[in-house]
């Protein structure tokens, strides 16, 4: 029954509609919202960036980023996992399916597999586990930071710099301004502005998911004027689909067995797993706006972190669940041994 709970919550969220909403208002209104068209995407989406990370540098908290700096092995493990283990895990599908799946959308899966993680969903469900609250905050902070540089260097590996790829220098230097810059001045800010948006922080929240949305629209609004969807079959989203559901099931039973290898506590291996398998839409939606520009294959390129990312919040959702049932029942023999020694 978990998992009809589950996916009713994912039918009725709100976020996840908006990104169906998003796609099928790109398809029938692409000019509207496509660069150069009445919507001016090329400043609303720059403006958009700016807003979403100085939000995540106000509500960044340094203190408990702090507290989770003691387990080296485990943050070894996460960033590992999300920027080496993730890439390794394409190259060897490329050798093995590439010839048989589109360029763009390979292209997309390498994207998925350079972001960084998420920092909201993965503390959300680590502290619904009992997991290691601080560890998880500080993993995933630190993954958004590093994914600002190594994301885009992972690309330039893939697609090359210069002509014919992206301008690596020039791509880092928009990625600071654009990313980097808001994160230290909103966290430069959060001793003087933290109350206030603690206070609104569900409406900033909303503001967060707008933007995102919108980012959305307009890669989507690009790739219907160029022509691009019409170029792939239905296909296309069933091997989207199908990828990023293996993917997310290989990372799953790796971080687990990994977690279990290097003896980490119950604790631990519910931080580790959870921020070492995710990987980040609201970080992902913005740097690809930057780093791939006007691309007319965006939206394909996107494709499949949209799907990998409602996916892994259902399963880890139910991963959660499971892990907080395992830790109730240990507390209960416990409180039950305590009892019978008196």
């Amino acid at each position: 029954m978990h998992i009809f709970r589950h996916l009713k919550r994912m039918v009725t969220d709100w976020f996840l509609c908006g990104m169906v909403l998003a796609t099928l208002l790109a398809y029938f209104f692409p000019t509207f919202g496509a660069t150069g068209g009445a919507m001016h995407a090329e400043w609303v989406v720059n403006i958009g960036i700016f807003v979403v990370f100085f939000l995540h540098g106000v509500n960044l908290s340094g203190e408990q980023i702090r507290h989770g700096l003691k387990n080296i092995r485990l943050h070894v493990m996460v960033q590992g996992f999300t920027f080496g283990v993730f890439p390794l895990i394409w190259l060897i599908s490329h050798w093995l399916v590439g010839s048989h799946v589109p360029a763009l959308l390979m292209l997309g899966f390498f994207y998925l597999c350079a972001l960084p993680s998420t920092i909201s969903s993965s503390v959300a469900l680590t502290g619904s586990a009992k997991g290691n609250v601080p560890a998880a905050i500080l993993n995933a902070s630190l993954s958004s930071v590093l994914g600002i540089f190594l994301t885009p260097l992972l690309v330039s590996f893939v697609v090359g710099s210069g002509a014919g790829g992206i301008d690596l220098g020039s791509t880092l230097l928009d990625l600071c301004l654009m990313l980097l810059l808001p994160l230290v001045l909103g966290q430069f800010l959060r001793r003087w502005l933290a109350g206030f948006f603690g206070r609104y922080k569900r409406y900033t929240s909303v503001i967060d998911k707008l933007v995102i949305l919108l980012l959305v629209y307009a890669a989507f609004c690009n790739s219907m004027v160029s022509g691009i969807w019409q170029q792939q079959g239905h296909g296309v989203l069933l091997s989207a689909v199908l990828g990023s559901a293996v993917l997310l099931a290989i990372i799953l039973w790796a971080t687990t067995r990994t977690a279990r290898a290097l003896h980490f506590s119950s604790a631990d291996e519910v931080a580790a797993v959870f921020c070492a398998s995710k990987k980040s839409l609201a970080a992902g939606v913005p740097m690809a706006a930057l780093i791939f520009g006007n691309h007319p294959g965006l939206g394909l390129i996107l494709l499949p972190i949209m799907i990998y990312h409602p996916l892994q919040l259902i399963v880890c959702s139910i991963l959660a669940e499971r892990y907080a049932s395992h830790h109730r029942e240990l507390a209960s023999r416990q409180d039950g041994a305590a009892l019978n020694a008196r």
